[in-house]
């Protein structure tokens, strides 16, 4: 019987929780300042909604 890997929490959550954690992660290990990274997710969000209309 093949052994059972443990199941994490972000199994089963929608792909912007995914998303949200693997950026999170990103930002954190290389050490981006916070301002620094709320400054440029303003930018990654207006780009996207440009996209989208």
């Amino acid at each position: 019987m093949p052994e059972q890997t443990p199941s994490s929490p972000l199994d089963n959550a929608p792909a912007e929780i995914k998303l949200a954690v693997d950026l999170i992660y990103l930002l954190e290990s290389n050490e981006i300042d916070p301002k620094v990274a709320l400054d440029a997710l303003a930018i990654v969000q207006k780009d996207l909604e440009a996209k989208i209309q």
